[in-house]
């Protein structure tokens, strides 16, 4: 069963969404470089205690190969 909308609360669904993206752009530019850090820190910390640095090391590993490859076949 699909459900239809009207162009009325398409474009109402429309505004919201440039709203929403609006204050988040602004609460990006608000943020601090101090904060910024924090926060990458955070995420990088919880790599550790999810137990997905193995599964991050073999991905990382493919991507080195395929670049070494790239390397190669382009001459870079």
């Amino acid at each position: 069963m699909t459900v239809r909308i009207t162009k009325a609360q398409a474009r109402a669904f429309r505004e919201r969404w440039k709203a929403v993206n609006a204050a988040e752009r602004e609460e990006l530019r608000a943020t601090t470089v101090t904060a910024k850090l924090r926060q990458l820190a955070a995420l990088m910390g919880s790599v550790r205690i999810r137990g997905w640095e193995k599964p991050l090391a073999t991905e990382e590993a493919e991507i080195r190969d395929r670049w070494k490859r790239l390397r190669k076949v382009f001459g870079a």
